[in-house]
């Protein structure tokens, strides 16, 4: 019997499993599972604290914090990691990719009136077969966005940003990123009431620099969103995360159902998002269909 202390034994089983799809794919079904399990059992547990003491104070500031959460330029200093499992990519539709984004969300006050938030994605990548024959692993391109922002809504509780994005080529690996540089604009406009949001993010990029290689990026991207946020910290949600890429007139369209919950661990504000994500449409090598996952840390102003 194989000996779970064994280096070698531990080495040679997981040389098996990386050749082997199938096994791949069970493995991350198996670990999902486990984090849906945990994250049930935390959500249980510390639901009913939240709600006591929210009563005890005579407020319900943790509603308040989980509608801020659904606010991508809200005063509050956010740090998601989002987990993304996806198969079904490549040409041959039989290839795996996991990105965790690490997306920090910091709000600077400029003056009494105006805020700068800076919103950053660092991808890191790990994919097999969707280069067919070939795994990749490593950092992708950081995008990062600056949006500035009034204080309070305007008419009608409207609430806006606008400013910058960027595209730094960070990645360390060929076909993890576009090895370009880029820039262009951005902005997000949304309301809030009676525990809705709804709203739209988008950006456009286009390369300005780097290497010949690759193709140039001509890109615009489309996030409109939709939420529930209930009395207990629930939040039920709607997105697309769309890119329509100008340079082969191609749509890339997720649709991301999702349900989240806020709890506090310990003090700590600490949201957990699950949800299925299925391609309406896509290039041929997008993925059909995935997983996400996320655990968000909150800091709030």
């Amino acid at each position: 019997m194989m000996s779970p202390r064994d280096p070698r034994s531990i080495s040679d089983l997981w040389r098996v499993t990386a050749r082997r799809p199938l096994l791949r794919s069970l493995a991350v079904i198996a670990s999902v599972r486990s984090i849906v399990a945990i994250t049930l059992a935390s959500i249980v547990a510390t639901t009913a604290t939240a709600r006591a003491n929210d009563a005890a104070t005579g407020t319900d500031a943790t509603h308040e914090l989980a509608m801020k959460l659904q606010n991508p330029i809200a005063s509050l200093i956010s740090v998601p990691f989002q987990s993304n499992f996806e198969w079904g990519a490549g040409p041959h539709s039989d290839g795996f990719k996991y990105t965790l984004n690490f997306q920090p969300v910091i709000p600077i006050r400029l003056t009494e009136d105006w805020n700068v938030i800076s919103r950053t994605i660092v991808p890191v990548i790990q994919q097999d077969d969707v280069v067919p024959g070939t795994t990749q692993g490593g950092m992708g391109d950081v995008v990062q966005s600056f949006f500035f922002s009034p204080s309070t809504p305007g008419p009608a509780g409207l609430i806006w940003g606008v400013g910058p994005v960027l595209l730094l080529p960070t990645s360390t690996e060929d076909f993890l990123g576009a090895q370009k540089f880029g820039m262009g604009p951005t902005g997000v406009v949304l309301r809030q009431h009676s525990g809705w949001t709804y709203g739209l993010l988008f950006n456009h990029l286009v390369s300005i620099g780097g290497t010949r290689s690759t193709s140039d990026v001509n890109s615009t991207f489309l996030q409109p969103f939709l939420s529930y946020t209930t009395k207990t910290h629930t939040t039920f949600g709607m997105q697309t995360e769309s890119t329509y890429d100008w340079e082969n007139s191609k749509w890339t369209v997720p649709l991301n159902p999702y349900v989240s919950q806020l709890v506090k661990l310990g003090g700590q504000p600490v949201s957990f998002l699950l949800g299925p994500k299925w391609y309406a449409e896509g290039p041929t090598a997008a993925p059909d269909w995935g997983i996400r996952f996320a655990v968000t840390l909150l800091i709030p102003q």
